[in-house]
């Protein structure tokens, strides 16, 4: 069991997300840096699609009931057990009464702690990932008591690491598709958007990254039609909106571009005002 004695800015329990039920307008949620993810679960063995801890911008305090294997990765914000710094995308031997915290953020926006079979946490609807009306919490608090496997390893691949490249963290340019509604744009309006340097606004969240800059906007609303994380609405008021991992499942903004997956995972790293421009790879 894992205790939260003190909560992060925003941490949930994610996996790979709900999948199969978007027809009841119940969104794929997930982690939303899914490169990042699937290295944290690789290093200890674990399967992707094993539930993880998602940490946005500064960490929890953590006490661990019982010995287990971990593996952070993702942004770095200065984990340390016991107040001792750990290596990120690294697998580490945790012992009974252990406390992982955290301190400064170095790089990149969401970290993700793998425990050694995943956390055995409220399963609903074929994923363990929370989501506000959905399960029965939308994020940890303090007091939480996390159940885990319990299921040590220590002395198997005890050095297993993983080198990453950290320009996933820095990325400028965010890789799009044209999107259903593109070519409503005038060509004007498609070069502006696509030389505009873009500014990540504070409401942004896990359903959509805002931006700070507005276009102008001729497109008339179309009728209400599916939309998935990546998807680039334009509201009436010339706002851009990307949508991300718990998104609706429908929407009646124009669909002006198409985030990539892996662009989507570069975006999740970015924080409060940073920069990015679109590029467009169609």
């Amino acid at each position: 069991m894992v205790e939260v004695l003190k909560t992060g800015l925003y941490d949930t329990i994610q996996d790979i997300g709900r999948f199969g039920v978007q027809k009841y307008g119940i969104p794929f949620s997930g982690v939303m840096d899914l490169q990042s993810a699937t290295i944290s679960n690789t290093v200890l063995g674990n399967s992707i699609s094993d539930s993880i801890l998602e940490i946005t911008m500064t960490g929890p305090k953590l006490l661990f009931h019982c010995d287990i294997e971990i593996a952070l990765a993702g942004a770095d914000l200065s984990p340390k057990i016991n107040s001792k710094t750990i290596k990120m995308n690294t697998r580490i031997h945790v012992t009974k009464n252990d406390i992982l915290t955290f301190g400064k953020r170095n790089y990149g926006s969401r970290a993700y702690l793998a425990v050694k079979g995943g956390f055995q946490t409220e399963y609903y609807m074929n994923s363990y990932s929370m989501y506000g009306t959905l399960t029965k919490q939308s994020k940890l608090i303090k007091g939480d008591q996390l159940l885990i496997s319990e299921v040590s390893d220590a002395y198997e691949n005890i050095n297993a690491s993983i080198k990453i490249d950290k320009t996933h963290f820095n990325v400028s340019e965010i890789k799009v598709f044209k999107g259903m509604e593109f070519n409503c744009l005038s060509k004007i309006e498609q070069n502006t958007l696509l030389s505009t340097k873009f500014t990540i606004s504070k409401d942004s969240n896990r359903m959509a990254y805002h931006v700070n800059e507005t276009l102008e906007n001729t497109i008339e609303p179309i009728i209400t039609s599916l939309v998935l994380p990546g998807t680039v609405q334009l509201t009436p008021s010339g706002k851009l909106m990307i949508l991300m991992r718990d998104c609706q499942t429908t929407g009646g903004y124009p669909r002006i571009l198409q985030v990539s997956e892996a662009a989507i995972n570069h975006l999740s790293q970015k924080g409060f005002g940073e920069k990015f421009r679109l590029k467009c790879i169609d």
